[in-house]
């Protein structure tokens, strides 16, 4: 993944999708477990070369296999918490992960929907939609950012 310089200084938060983007996306399926865990190839030496680059860094996840009950609430605290601590020994960071379990599409907080980039901002009052990026894998994350008046760009 590349950044261009003018996007560098033109954007100070970065919104990550988690599934595709951060981790192996499992088509059809929901990663349960830290065992089923994978990192993007190229995913932790992009985080550590950017991280430095931006005030904010924020991952933003769909996790409908909560609200589906294929998982439990604990399983997905302890993925989470397992990669916050590899990325930061890659010498990268998140900010704070912003999820949403239900699995209604109409909740505000499901992408596309702009809840979770409007909860960062109630968070975050420093963070400005027009001085942001979203990097996703998947068109709801290109429309998450259209809702949200921010830039985006497609993890390849």
């Amino acid at each position: 993944m590349i950044i261009s310089q003018q996007i560098l200084n033109e954007c100070d938060t970065l919104f990550l999708d988690r599934d595709g983007v951060v981790n192996v996306w499992l088509p059809g399926d929901y990663v349960k477990s830290w065992d089923e865990f994978r990192f993007n190839e190229g995913f932790l030496d992009f985080i550590g070369r950017f991280s430095a680059s931006f005030k904010h860094i924020f991952i933003v996840t769909n996790q409908r296999g909560v609200g589906k009950g294929i998982m439990t609430q604990t399983q997905l605290d302890d993925i989470h918490s397992r990669m916050l601590k590899a990325i930061q020994e890659a010498g990268g960071r998140i900010d704070r992960i912003y999820l949403c379990v239900s699995v209604d599409d109409s909740d505000p907080m499901r992408k596309p929907n702009p809840g979770m980039a409007k909860q960062a901002m109630r968070d975050y009052p420093d963070v400005s939609m027009k001085r942001s990026l979203m990097i996703g894998d998947q068109p709801s994350d290109r429309r998450f950012a259209d809702n949200c008046g921010m830039r985006f760009l497609l993890w390849e």
